[in-house]
């Protein structure tokens, strides 16, 4: 069968490039056309026909100005399913744009699956009622969501979480820390602060500085960058060149780094369920354009009590959300200073990693969610 596949953004492609494989595992004659990133186009063996890092817009003023350039992407993808004629669309997170196709492919009589919810529970909780009208089925990585949803009176199933398998995979690549260290050019002796300002180009402008400032004030520890896999390394030393300093970028080690690291600064997103999966103590952090005023209209735009994936789902405050004008280098290195140290704060937050592990199970979530979508296509093919 063929498969339409959309995924906007870099956790995305590696959920995507995961789920691509589980689904040539059950159909042998699948076929990809899809909008993502590197490690979906190993699985496919062809380019993508837009590349995420082309389409990495966040906020307001973001999609505004480059409003047209998506218009355009859109254009590009509708044409490329009419031309196509998929089977399926299978949407990952990145709703703007999704819940759109999501509306296309059911006027053309196309199932779209969603395999990663949109984050509706946390905010544009209107965004229910297009799932439940353009959505065939609704895969969850989450375990919460599935409670969430069913007051809306909507059935999705929980199939476990990509970042567990993922994690579990990469960890026995791993080397040791003293071989890590010299394979990469650091510094065995001094412990490591990692450093993960996110896979957005705005994103790593606006985290990075400050999450550096905070850094540096711990001169025991080298502060290692964690680089996106679509960002070259002149980003990196172009943001940090008006501090005056240069940092080393590891591309393609994140897991290995923030695992040997002693502590992680680490931009709001997937990364701060990684670090937790990798028992290494964390800060979340994000800036972006505004101030106190914006955090404020955000706040109340916000349904929950939390934003980061860790305490969204032990419903605790296990790790420490520094947003906006509340991301500052004085407010991270606090918390460094409770967390660097054997101290019963850092313990207190590697117990609730391990409360979030068990509510997350060990499921095979891509090989559960590319089931549920054959079972589904060969089902309705029948009537």
């Amino acid at each position: 069968m063929k498969y339409f596949i959309i995924a906007g953004e870099a956790s995305g492609d590696l959920h995507g490039a995961q789920l691509m494989a589980a689904l040539k595992k059950e159909d042998s004659e699948a076929q990809f056309r899809f909008l993502g990133g590197d490690y979906m186009a190993q699985v496919a063996g062809m380019k993508p026909l837009i590349h995420y890092r082309d389409m990495a817009y966040m906020g307001f003023v973001e999609v505004a100005k480059h409003l047209t350039t998506i218009l355009g992407f859109m254009k590009t993808a509708r044409r490329a399913m009419l031309e196509w004629h998929p089977d399926a669309l299978v949407l990952i997170d990145y709703p703007s744009f999704n819940l759109k196709m999501a509306k296309f492919a059911h006027e053309r009589n196309i199932p779209a699956f969603y395999f990663i919810s949109p984050k509706v529970w946390v905010w544009k909780e209107y965004r229910v009622k297009q799932i439940k009208k353009y959505i065939a089925r609704m895969f969850s990585i989450l375990p919460f969501e599935q409670e969430f949803y069913r007051r809306h009176d909507y059935d999705v199933e929980y199939v476990g979480n990509p970042t567990v398998k993922e994690i579990a995979q990469a960890s026995t690549q791993f080397h040791d820390r003293a071989a890590f260290a010299r394979l990469n050019g650091l510094d065995p002796e001094k412990p490591i602060i990692a450093l993960v300002p996110g896979s957005r180009r705005k994103e790593i402008h606006d985290n990075l500085p400050t999450m550096v400032e905070a850094a540096l004030r711990h001169p025991s520890f080298q502060a290692v960058i964690a680089g996106a896999p679509s960002i070259d390394d002149t980003l990196y030393h172009a943001t940090l060149l008006p501090l005056g300093v240069q940092l080393p970028v590891l591309h393609g080690k994140s897991f290995e780094l923030v695992h040997h690291a002693r502590a992680a600064i680490v931009t709001s997103g997937t990364a701060t369920l990684e670090a937790a999966l990798l028992r290494t103590p964390q800060v979340a952090c994000y800036r972006m354009n505004g101030k106190k005023y914006l955090y404020k209209f955000y706040r109340r735009l916000l349904k929950g009590k939390y934003v980061t994936l860790p305490n969204l789902i032990t419903d605790a405050a296990v790790i420490p959300e520094l947003l906006l004008h509340q991301c500052t280098p004085d407010a991270i290195d606090s918390w460094l200073q409770q967390l660097l140290p054997d101290t019963a704060r850092r313990q207190a937050m590697l117990d609730g990693y391990d409360r979030m592990a068990r509510l997350l199970t060990a499921k095979d979530c891509t090989a559960s969610t590319a089931s549920g979508i054959i079972q589904y296509l060969h089902s309705h093919a029948r009537h």
